[in-house]
């Protein structure tokens, strides 16, 4: 059986930029979280809101919504959060 996935495989995300973007950014600790966002992002507009802790309290997870102006821009960010010390996974 075809799953979505199957079909989409081969497409690229098409957006029109400038445009707001989201992430949802996990991480060990709430402060370590926000830290690494001031890190990556330093002075660039952004709205940090809480999604979600695990259940045993291990991890937390915030959505970060900003206005991403081109697809570089848009995977530099990415990127860089990926790789900050502080952030175990980037959605």
């Amino acid at each position: 059986m075809e799953t979505l996935n199957d079909k989409l495989r081969d497409q690229k995300l098409e957006l029109t930029y400038p445009c707001s973007w989201c992430y949802k950014v996990i991480a060990s600790e709430q402060a370590a979280l926000e830290q690494a966002i001031k890190d990556v992002l330093l002075e660039r507009e952004h709205k940090l809101t809480h999604s979600n802790n695990s259940k045993t309290g291990k991890y937390v997870s915030m959505n970060l919504d900003l206005l991403v102006h081109n697809e570089d821009d848009r995977q530099f960010i990415y990127d860089a959060l990926k790789q900050h010390q502080n952030i175990k996974m980037v959605l």
